[in-house]
């Protein structure tokens, strides 16, 4: 706990932290406000939950690589505070304005271009890590910043699945609103980092290359230095087989506990919140004992019994619906998965370039989101066939089995060490 501590005396970091975890409490908020809209139109329908969520994924591929150029040419700090007070407003506009609008094509619009936006924020986010705190602390930083998601889960999912039930949907947007405006003044008091002068030599040589380089060389660039180095490259593979994992439960899920537990919202609410407390204390305990394990192993191990997790989660729940029982099995799924994408965001940051890092995160959050979208909307389509109980088991048999064969894999491949 003392390098946690140590690290969080860094004002700048700390300044960043803090604005997350409000941010991403909002966000939950806003998330759930969405499921609860969609219920109160279709409910136990997999294939409208799937429709609204992909309009905050669609941005991903649209948005995403230009967002990676520009925020390495941009001041990140100044990036993430106007992202984050244009997000507020846009979120602010569907309750005051559009809540009760038959047609939902302004709805679906400003969720496209909130979420637009927030394709500039995320990679501006991770890149800024580094600038805010020493290479010795990367893993540390990565790891509280993971916990600002965490928290938010904890408190985020489980307050907004019992509001949005006992006061509708509405409050959930107004309070994702108010939590992206908190978060962009306490970024906005974030303070630059004192850098030597340039020399007319160093600004005449960058002017130069900026001119000379257009917006597209620059996504091929990235593009180029993310295929050709090989530690991003297999990163990438297993958060792409991850996120589809994710995608592939993610809707069916939502159904599966709405009519398992018989609730909307609260009790969805209330697993995620376990589910976050497990997130939040595995990676606290990662991230106290991480450096003693290869990044890559602890990769593998936590797929294959996430996977097995997952599997006795959905039949524990199907055979005992008791929410005490999902509540436990939800926890120990979050203890199991946590140390997954912090040791994946630990292993870009040491191999990447700092020029470098906003587009290869950009990229990053493409090849998650193709991976989530695309099983997202298979499975939905699954699930007017087939059981939820099915998928989820399905999903999570073959998701133990990819954390098998990769440290099968990794033994025999000396880069990995």
């Amino acid at each position: 706990m003392a390098r946690f501590r140590e690290v969080l005396k860094n004002r700048n970091f700390f300044l960043l932290w803090l604005g997350q975890i409000i941010s991403q409490m909002g966000d939950r908020l806003g998330q759930m406000a969405l499921i609860g809209f969609v219920y109160l139109r279709s409910p136990g329908s997999t294939l409208q939950i799937a429709k609204i969520l992909s309009f905050t994924i669609i941005p991903v591929f649209l948005i995403g690589p230009l967002a990676g150029v520009y925020v390495d040419r941009w001041d990140r700090r100044k990036t993430m505070y106007i992202c984050d007070f244009l997000r507020s407003l846009l979120v602010l506009a569907i309750p005051l304005f559009l809540f009760y609008a038959k047609n939902l094509t302004l709805i679906y619009l400003l969720i496209f271009i909130a979420f637009s936006i927030g394709r500039f924020f995320v990679p501006a986010k991770l890149s800024i890590i580094p600038d805010l705190v020493d290479n010795k602390d990367l893993l540390v930083a990565n790891t509280l910043i993971n916990t600002s998601g965490m928290i938010a889960a904890v408190l985020g999912f489980g307050i907004s699945g019992v509001l949005v039930e006992k006061l509708g949907a509405k409050s959930g947007f107004y309070l994702n609103s108010l939590t992206f405006l908190v978060s962009a003044a306490f970024i906005f008091l974030i303070s630059k980092k004192f850098t030597a002068a340039p020399s007319f030599e160093e600004v005449g040589k960058e002017i130069v290359e900026v001119i000379r380089k257009s917006v597209f060389q620059e996504i091929k660039e990235g593009i180029l230095y993310f295929i050709h180095t090989k530690d991003i490259r297999f990163t990438a593979a297993i958060i792409f087989a991850l996120w589809s994992a994710l995608g592939s439960v993610y809707v069916v899920i939502i159904v599966f506990v709405q009519k398992t537990l018989h609730s909307a919202t609260k009790d969805l609410g209330l697993l995620v919140m376990f589910l976050g407390i497990g997130l939040f204390l595995g990676s606290l305990v990662y991230g106290k004992f991480g450096q003693r394990i290869s990044h890559y192993k602890i990769i593998f191990v936590s797929l294959v019994l996430s996977g097995i997790m997952l599997t006795i989660f959905a039949l524990g729940i199907h055979y005992f619906p008791v929410f005490l029982l999902a509540a436990l099995l939800a926890l120990c799924l979050g203890l199991i998965v946590s140390p997954i994408m912090i040791a994946a965001n630990t292993i870009i940051h040491n191999v990447s370039d700092n020029e470098m890092l906003g587009k290869i995160f950009s990229s990053l959050e493409i090849v998650m989101h193709l991976g989530f979208i695309l099983f997202m909307f298979i499975s939905s389509i699954l699930a007017e066939k087939f059981s939820p109980l099915l998928i989820l088991v399905s999903v999570g048999s073959l998701l133990s089995l990819l954390g098998l064969v990769s440290l099968f894999l990794n033994r025999k491949v000396a880069w990995l060490d």
